[in-house]
């Protein structure tokens, strides 16, 4: 049986955790200790969850997991459309779900001092919910200063607070127009994109201020995250591709090109050119953030799958990246 090691105040881990509820293979739910030490133990980078293979592998990060699941279970209720640019949109909403709707989640959860002081207490009593007082209080002071700390770094600054709050706002209302009339992105059955965007949106509706905005803003979201959550008893269909997008897809892909993409592409320059900032305007407002390699690692691979697309997949592929304003970040 695979053992998925992880913890409930983790996106990435609830994001795994769904994908194998909904895809119904069999799995044990390590919620305690850290799992940060298992992954280091196994000489892994300390990125969570970690997942157990059934013949001993371990292996982590969210994104290649659910692919290597999918190699492992394939045609079981995969959560990959069949439809190839479909399946690029799935890939390319997913890592704006990983890589930008983060920064919403992690600018919530160390912004505000109610939210600080409730996830102190959430994440150390999820390690350790016995935990004696006097531990207890210097492990939660050491794990707020440890992330506080890291605002700047992923950039969740002052300076950046009105376009990640805006985002914020913008996700939740075109989110909650999608699911009044379609249950997912792609259709009737769950992909990989509405779990990305579901890991993140997750701990932000349990966090005490972006739960509030959600539930006043988007309770549909809210409601929509409850049944994605486990949705192993889902069945359905792929939308079907000869029909044009949903509004609201196309708006969340239009968002994208404003904003997460724009930020990719600033980001793998600043690399290449060995700046210590990462500097661009961001619907017309300045945004800046040290530069992460990760996030270029993401941004080359989206690069590459679309360049490694058939011919006749790039002809209806295009005109919706190119009208979305994403296509010349990705070409």
């Amino acid at each position: 049986m695979y053992v998925l090691h992880g913890l409930n105040p983790s996106p990435y881990s609830v994001k795994m955790r769904a994908i194998l509820r909904y895809r119904r293979i069999p799995f044990v739910w390590n919620a305690t200790g850290n799992p940060r030490d298992v992954a280091v133990a196994a000489g892994l980078p300390p990125v969570i969850p970690v997942l157990r293979f059934p013949d001993g592998r371990l292996m982590n990060d969210s994104t290649p997991l659910a692919h290597a699941l999918e190699r492992e279970h394939p045609g079981e209720r995969s959560i990959v459309p069949d439809d190839p640019v479909l399946a690029y949109l799935n890939d390319l909403l997913e890592d704006f779900g990983d890589e930008w709707v983060t920064k919403m989640m992690f600018h919530y959860r160390w912004y505000y001092a109610a939210d600080r002081a409730f996830a102190q207490t959430w994440i150390v009593t999820s390690r350790d919910p016995l935990m004696p007082e006097g531990p207890r209080r210097a492990a939660m002071q050491a794990f707020n200063d440890r992330q506080v700390g890291r605002m700047a770094m992923v950039g969740c600054t002052e300076q950046n607070r009105p376009i990640i709050e805006d985002s914020y706002r913008f996700l939740l209302a075109t989110l909650d127009r999608h699911v009044r009339e379609i249950p997912f992105l792609f259709g009737s059955r769950p992909s990989l994109a509405d779990f990305g965007l579901f890991g993140q949106l997750q701990i932000l509706s349990v966090d005490p201020t972006p739960m509030a905005e959600m539930r006043a803003r988007a309770p549909d979201v809210y409601c929509w995250l409850l049944r994605l959550d486990d949705a192993s008893g889902v069945d359905g269909t792929w939308r079907d591709p000869s029909l044009p997008l949903p509004e609201t897809v196309t708006a969340l892909l239009t968002h994208c090109g404003e904003t997460y993409l724009p930020f990719l592409a600033a980001n793998t320059r600043a690399l290449q050119e060995g700046a210590d900032e990462v500097r661009l305007d961001i619907q017309g407002r300045p945004y800046a953030q040290a530069p992460f390699r990760y996030q270029a690692k993401c941004h080359d691979a989206l690069r590459k799958k679309l360049a490694a697309l058939a011919p006749d997949v790039r002809r209806r592929l295009d005109p919706v990246l190119e009208q979305a304003g994403c296509l010349t970040y990705l070409a």
